[in-house]
């Protein structure tokens, strides 16, 4: 490999680092509990639903509290990068004028320490496992990587669009989370994709997210995944982070104008 180029990947990994650790910091700043706040939020998700819909309306899925977390914790992975994608760039300011490297480096770390929260809650899943008399299955070993990556590029290519537009359009943040609302309600978290009636079934792959968490629950439960919603995933995957790169491309010229 070329020396210049070595130097350039390692400068860009150790600003990568840099950036991770500080909006680390930032995050546990002055917590007491720091790491258990990551799975807090969507257990507390998982406890509301399942009296919800396992207490009151009687849903009729095994395992209930197992199948709750293995979609709400992949979900959260979302939710909280794509919310708070809007902010980003506008909370590094400082960074941005004083500093000269590229942009979208900021938005990657902020997508890379939710991943890093998300690998963290795992063992929560494990844990929920062993109260429920199963096991993690060999499967993880590839199938966690395989599927971390697919949502990893959905997530990424989502934040570059809404956090590049919101530096124009302000009211973006609030619409982002709307969104992020109203999606949660039409992806199969809380709910098996079984019961969408049949003739709706097929606006099951109009939705990326929905296809990711029917997967991630499939792994962590049985140590399957279905390949066709594997290939939709990747397509997705490529298609949202080219547009995102591309709408990055196309405004990051303009950031210090309106920073």
């Amino acid at each position: 490999m070329d020396s210049k180029l070595k130097r350039k990947l390692q400068y860009y990994f150790d600003l990568i680092l840099v950036l991770t650790q500080k909006e680390l910091k930032v995050r546990y700043k002055n917590s007491v509990l720091g790491y258990l706040w990551s799975v807090a939020h969507p257990l507390a998700f998982a406890l509301v639903f399942f009296i919800a819909f396992k207490v009151v309306v009687k849903i009729q899925i095994e395992d209930y509290a197992l199948f709750l977390i293995a979609g709400l914790f992949p979900w959260q992975w979302f939710a909280n990068s794509v919310n708070a994608s809007p902010m980003i760039l506008l909370g590094n300011a400082s960074i941005i004028k004083k500093v000269g490297f590229p942009r979208y480096f900021i938005i990657l770390t902020q997508v890379i320490q939710d991943m890093i929260h998300f690998l963290l809650a795992i063992p929560v899943i494990i844990l929920f496992l062993f109260l429920y008399h199963k096991t993690p299955y060999l499967s993880w070993l590839y199938g966690i990587p395989v599927l971390l990556t697919a949502q990893f590029f959905i997530i990424y290519g989502i934040c570059l669009i809404v956090a590049s537009t919101n530096l124009f359009f302000r009211d973006l943040e609030r619409l982002t989370i709307l969104s992020t609302m109203l999606l949660f309600y039409f992806t199969p978290v809380f709910f098996d994709e079984a019961m969408i009636p049949r003739q709706y079934q097929n606006f099951l792959y109009l939705n990326p997210l929905s296809l990711l968490i029917v997967n991630w629950r499939m792994l962590f439960l049985s140590g399957k995944i279905n390949a066709l919603y594997l290939l939709g995933s990747y397509s997705y995957a490529g298609f949202i982070f080219l547009i995102g790169y591309m709408v990055y491309r196309k405004l990051s010229w303009k950031f210090a104008e309106v920073l």
